[in-house]
């Protein structure tokens, strides 16, 4: 899988930007601020409908303007597909296909794949659960596509359903009212329970790739694992070495209503839901200790590369290999870190690559140079291809 094309239009710092990429290493080089790390941004969004820098949609609008559109045609054995994509300031945001609309920007989920390691990584290990839960959900959602339908409808269910618990909690309780909360209860769970499959499903299967990864970069330190952590689920879901069952859906449902019955006095009283996939974890161990709090800087910085290499070797192995996006990372690691993502980046089919100086980038990845500059804009920030034609990188 690689991209041909890549275009911007009031993308962050892009007024507008038309790339022609091939397969190998491309380095995007140039100065902090110059707009590098938003081209590989909108090249995330797109495969993933999320940045991995922001939660809110509005900071990728350029100033001054109230849509940004990226699109790229895709390569993928052989076949080719074109994807655009409209971010609207205070509307929906819109998509096509080969130039044709579709009815949810999430029908594109699937066309790109991509694996991206940036600097912001380091939020994997000690960050707050939510990074972790979106990294799940992410790789969970570039392995099987529909599971961004699953995770939308659970949004929308757990939000409808905190509601009537916050309205419930604070008036007399009717009868009318706990049947409603036992209709949501129904809803919750059928969504659960095909969200809370797929990631055990994805921990059972990253598992070997993960510690594999993290021997290689770290072979000093203690072995790494990861586990689910939930406080909701039986003790045998939760052995990431247990192989997936055909009947978990069914059996994580029946578990799921059990625990909404049992924690409804505690959620009617709080006015939170307090079971379900949004309050788990992903477990990240070295030996006995949890990372968290426990690893070192460089250890935290191993697992967090670990991660992202155990996640493009899964992707790799279904047989559609994604496209490696490294943004600024090789300034951050030490040789060895270094030398094992650059043996991996060395056989990816597409690699780009951010780099503040040719130095930053190893001597084994060979790859192509496009230098990022900025002209003078309104918010003196407006950036540009600088070894093309400047009608044809900006606008």
């Amino acid at each position: 899988m690689f991209i041909r094309t890549l275009s911007l239009r009031d993308f962050r710092s892009w007024e507008h930007a038309e790339l022609e990429l091939s397969p190998g290493r491309t380095v995007f080089l140039g100065a902090n601020g110059n707009g590098k790390t938003n081209l590989l941004e909108a090249v995330g969004y797109l495969a993933a409908l999320g940045s991995h820098r922001v939660a809110a949609d509005a900071p990728l609008i350029r100033i001054g303007t109230d849509r940004a559109r990226i699109g790229a045609t895709v390569v993928n054995a052989g076949r080719e597909l074109r994807i655009d994509l409209e971010l609207n300031q205070g509307a929906a945001n819109r998509a096509q296909i080969n130039r044709s609309p579709v009815r949810r920007p999430r029908e594109i989920l699937g066309i790109l794949q991509t694996v991206l390691f940036a600097p912001e990584d380091l939020a994997l290990v000690r960050g707050d659960p939510g990074e972790r839960r979106r990294f799940l959900d992410e790789l969970c959602t570039a392995r099987l596509p529909r599971l961004a339908a699953v995770r939308a409808d659970y949004d929308r269910v757990l939000r409808q359903r905190s509601a009537l618990l916050k309205s419930a909690g604070r008036q007399a309780r009717s009868k009318a009212e706990l049947s409603t909360l036992d209709v949501w209860d129904g809803h919750l769970a059928t969504h659960a329970s095909v969200l809370l499959a797929q990631r055990l499903r994805l921990v059972h299967d990253l598992y070997p790739y993960l510690a594999q990864a993290y021997s290689s970069i770290a072979p000093e330190s203690r072995p790494a694992a990861i586990g689910y952590r939930s406080a909701s689920l039986p003790p045998e879901f939760l052995d990431p070495a247990r192989a997936p069952q055909p009947d978990d859906v069914e059996a994580l449902e029946a578990n799921m209503l059990r625990e909404l019955a049992a924690a409804r006095p505690k959620e009617l009283e709080r006015g939170v839901c307090l079971v379900g996939p949004h309050r788990d974890d992903l477990d990240l161990m070295l030996g006995t200790a949890p990372a968290k709090g426990f690893a070192s800087h460089g250890e935290s910085w191993s697992f967090a590369l670990a991660l992202r290499l155990a996640a493009f070797e899964l992707l790799r192995a279904t047989g559609a290999e994604p496209v490696l996006l490294l943004d600024d990372v090789f300034s951050e690691l030490d040789r060895r870190r270094r030398t094992a993502l650059a043996e991996v980046a060395a056989g990816a089919e597409q690699v780009l690559i951010t780099a503040a100086v040719p130095e930053d980038v190893p001597v084994e990845l060979s790859a192509v140079p496009l230098r990022v500059e900025t002209n003078g804009g309104a918010d003196g920030r407006i950036s540009r291809i600088a070894d093309q034609e400047s009608d044809a990188a900006t606008g």
